[in-house]
């Protein structure tokens, strides 16, 4: 009888040594496999995250607007990513206002966020010349979008589009102008009255009124000059009357104060600026008027009738006849001749209780 030992079996032994080979290399297959999992459970990659969290208007003014949108940037990767570019449109109902791009726009850190600012200036003149409908003074709707191009490592470049829609002003400067002067105390040294100041406000929304500095002029004369505090709400498409008091002295005004004491109209002109808040922002808006025309009333009328009354005057040694009025300078002249009258009454188109305290002329006193 004989026996064989394992070593003797060439087949069975190769068999067993390639069953523990194989068992080696699974066991460190598996082994790479587990740490390649756990890596990239540890370095794993995504997609930014971003939105736009809103936008606003840092300045605004009747030639232009500044937009800047603010986007929040999230990085979920264990390094940092770096934005390529930033590409924006801005459009009105399907029509371009305005695009542009943004090149290297910075780099968002790892695990971490970032508001990214995108500036947009509109210039409202290009606006109105490109599109004839756009009106000064109306609301239009605007559409923002954007699009962040960005490198993630593994991934690549992506895009990430964005949208937000808003209304911005097409503002209107208002009209101004004075509806009428009202005395309280008149004399040729010294006048003063309250004025009353018209602001039609065109646009389509309300002006909330801070402050109003202004210059006025009467018949070329510099009358007031001054700022008012005074808050007012002047509503949309609504005319807003002011009062401002003031005070000046007559007698500067020559010839022309007679057109002024006759009910005629009197020329003036007005500049200043109203400073005012809008549902878009803070603006501080440019008023003016030239070649208007006023008139003066009594403080307590407030009729439109142009009534007749009589006024007379009484020299010491002579009398201006008034009919001649027109053709001098009441307050300056002295190089006419007159013929001595004793009482010269002539016919004036006044308001009531208008009170002349006195008018001097060289060598002669007029007294009412």
């Amino acid at each position: 009888m004989m026996f064989m030992s394992s070593s003797d079996n060439p087949k069975k032994a190769d068999k067993d040594q390639d069953e523990g080979e194989g068992g080696f290399f699974d066991k460190v297959k598996d082994f790479i496999s587990d740490i390649g999992e756990k890596i990239e459970e540890a370095v794993s990659f995504g997609k930014p995250t971003a939105d736009v969290t809103g936008i606003h208007i840092p300045q605004i003014s009747l030639e232009k607007v500044e937009l800047i949108a603010d986007v929040l940037i999230t990085n979920p990767n264990p390094v940092p990513i770096p934005l390529v570019d930033i590409e924006y449109l801005i459009e009105s109902e399907g029509r371009k206002l305005m695009s542009g791009t943004i090149p290297d726009a910075g780099t968002i850190d790892a695990h971490g966020s970032e508001t990214v600012k995108i500036p947009v200036l509109l210039i409202y003149d290009d606006i109105k010349s490109t599109y004839g409908d756009i009106k000064p003074g109306s609301i239009i709707p605007y559409l923002v979008k954007v699009i962040l191009h960005v490198d993630v490592p593994v991934i690549g470049r992506i895009s990430l589009p964005l949208e937000k829609a808003g209304e911005i002003p097409v503002p209107y400067k208002p009209d101004v102008d004075i509806s009428k002067i009202k005395f309280e105390k008149f004399s040729f040294e010294e006048a003063t009255a309250t004025l009353h100041l018209n602001l039609d406000n065109k646009n389509d929304f309300d002006l909330g009124l801070n402050a109003l500095d202004y210059e006025i002029w009467l018949s070329n004369v510099s009358i007031a000059s001054a700022e008012t505090k005074e808050s007012t709400n002047i509503k949309k498409q609504e005319v807003t009357t002011m009062t401002l008091p003031i005070s000046f002295r007559p007698k500067d005004f020559g010839s022309a104060m007679w057109d002024m004491i006759r009910g005629k109209g009197t020329g003036y002109t007005i500049k200043g600026h109203i400073d005012v808040n809008t549902p878009f922002g803070h603006m501080k808006i440019p008023i003016s008027r030239e070649g208007g025309t006023t008139r003066l009333k009594k403080e307590d009328d407030d009729d439109d009738n142009d009534e007749v009354y009589y006024v007379s005057f009484y020299s010491v040694s002579s009398a201006i006849p008034l009919r001649h009025a027109s053709n001098v300078d009441l307050i300056n002249t002295c190089m006419y001749t007159w013929i001595s009258i004793s009482l010269v009454s002539y016919p004036l188109p006044l308001y009531p209780g208008l009170k002349i305290e006195e008018m001097h002329f060289p060598g002669t006193e007029l007294m009412l």
